[in-house]
């Protein structure tokens, strides 16, 4: 199921959202810029690299730019491809406004890097002695996700289903959207794909979602009031 929009409106204008969607834009614009071997050694250089990060490994000193620790806030800002920073964005862009719009700017910047470390770690710590680099700001986002499955279970979402040759437009809760995305990144990482190999960074995915889910009470202050969208059915 690809998101298109979902019908939850928001009260303050979502700077921050727009903020990440535009700094990882010209980053990854930045990227296209580099020729090889320039490109590679920005993703090891910017990327978080799990036996680095916990010193099993050193870089080689022109690669090794900044300290390891900080390459799980530079790593949320870089992708590997437009397909790869096009979901992202979309999802961010969807989702994205509403958990800032219940936080605020301040805790939501606070909320989503630190969904983004959490994500990070825990792909890391499946295996620390992993030499494949992360990059991407998918865990971040997977925490946006999990809160926003808890605050807002019955808000309607348009999905585009592809279904073969053919595709549907459906309105469906993000209970079930963001509950199939998870269920699919539970599958596909935690039971399909072996931690220690590259491609998707699935329990990053698992692990952010994971964090946002908790941080999401530890940060939104008082609940807001229901809305209609919360009130109603989730099939009404």
């Amino acid at each position: 199921m690809i998101p298109l929009r979902d019908d939850n409106p928001t009260s303050i204008p979502p700077v921050v959202t727009i903020g990440i969607i535009v700094l990882c834009a010209l980053v990854f614009l930045w990227q296209q810029t580099l020729a090889e071997p320039s490109a590679t050694m920005a993703v090891y250089s910017y990327g978080v690299i799990p036996t680095v990060l916990f010193h099993n490994d050193t870089l080689p000193p022109d690669i090794a730019r900044i300290p390891p620790e900080l390459t799980i806030l530079t790593s949320m800002f870089m992708h590997g491809g437009w397909m790869h920073i096009i979901g992202n964005m979309l999802y961010l862009w969807i989702f994205g406004n509403n958990i800032e719009d219940v936080l605020g700017h301040v805790r939501y910047v606070c909320f989503y890097v630190l969904c983004g470390a959490a994500a990070a770690l825990t792909q890391s710590i499946i295996n620390t002695h992993s030499e494949v680099p992360m990059i991407g700001a998918s865990g971040a986002i997977a925490g946006v996700l999990g809160a926003y499955l808890v605050l807002f279970p019955r808000a309607h979402v348009l999905v585009l289903v592809p279904l073969g040759f053919f595709t549907q437009l459906m309105r469906l809760p993000a209970m079930l959207v963001l509950g199939f995305w998870f269920v699919l990144q539970f599958i596909q990482g935690g039971l399909m794909t072996p931690g220690d190999e590259g491609g998707v960074a699935y329990w990053a995915h698992i692990g952010g979602f994971a964090a946002g889910i908790a941080l999401i009470f530890l940060l939104r202050g008082r609940p807001p009031a229901p809305t209609p969208w919360q009130r109603r059915g989730p099939w009404s």
